[in-house]
């Protein structure tokens, strides 16, 4: 388990004309770690024209926030939780393969499977990850006779400032959210047993520093067999932080839970439609 001496500041800017969610902000060195996440963001591309959130968000405005980062921090981890197609024209218009173009050019880190990647079916998802230029994560899910056979990861490792960050991707259940011919010979299993494994052995064999879950299985509503981030949290070891997505959560304080061991994992959400933007400052 990761041992940072950490404090909770969280604040909201408009600098950027983008809100951004700063989480776990300690004093920075050389050494440190910047995560900034995302999660559903559903197709919008451009800022939302009307409502609450008029104005805001945006790929462009998040491009110039992470660049902005990036120049203030060497060690900068860019993740995103799923369901970034389906929910304005764009998709429709150009098939998921904007967003692609889009996440390449931010330079995503690694990107987990939402249950909206596949509503133009396995084929379509399948031509549009050879397109990614980052890894595609899902470790509960067997694609073996599907198009996407060797597409996806079930976990990745990331180096930065010399330290190890084990990924581990999870996905909901899609029966009852994805049409069936999209979902052929796609075999879900549960996340909770294959999260325990993977964390373990990227703990104690690949020596990792950080152990991180990209959900999308969402917040707080599950089952035994379709577990929910809370309860995922609380039934596995290894894990330090859940940085979710599904559920359009808005969490304007991370959630910390106790594992199976008593020891913290920071949850983590940050509502949808790409208003926010998700960041953790980590001091190792």
């Amino acid at each position: 388990m990761m041992k940072a001496k950490v404090k909770i500041n969280y604040y909201l800017s408009l600098a950027a004309a983008l809100l951004i969610i700063t989480a776990f902000q300690t004093s920075l060195t050389a050494q440190d770690l910047v995560i900034l996440h995302t999660n559903d963001t559903h197709s919008n591309i451009e800022p939302a024209a009307s409502g609450r959130n008029a104005g805001l968000g945006g790929f462009q405005r998040r491009a110039n926030y992470i660049q902005k980062v990036r120049s203030e921090h060497k060690n900068v981890l860019l993740l995103d939780a799923g369901d970034y197609n389906q929910g304005t024209p764009y998709f429709t218009l150009f098939k998921g393969f904007a967003e692609i173009e889009l996440y390449n050019a931010m330079k995503y880190d690694a990107v987990c499977l939402g249950n909206h990647e596949f509503d133009n079916g396995q084929q379509q998802l399948a031509e549009r990850l050879k397109k990614a230029e980052y890894p595609t994560l899902c470790a509960n899910y067997d694609f073996s006779d599907t198009p996407l056979k060797g597409m996806i990861k079930p976990y990745t490792i990331i180096k930065k400032g010399g330290k190890k960050i084990g990924i581990i991707g999870v996905l909901i259940d899609l029966r009852g959210y994805v049409a069936e011919t999209s979902r052929t010979n796609l075999v879900y299993r549960n996340p909770v047993p294959i999260v325990n494994e993977l964390a373990k052995m990227l703990r104690d064999k690949k020596g990792c520093d950080l152990v991180i879950v990209l959900s999308h299985i969402g917040f707080d509503d599950g089952s035994e067999d379709n577990p929910s981030d809370t309860e995922l949290a609380k039934l596995t070891s290894n894990v330090d932080m859940i940085i979710g997505g599904h559920s359009h959560t808005f969490l304007e304080k991370p959630v910390v839970m106790k594992n199976r061991e008593g020891k913290d994992v920071i949850v983590c959400q940050t509502g949808a439609a790409g208003v926010y933007v998700g960041r953790m400052d980590i001091n190792f």
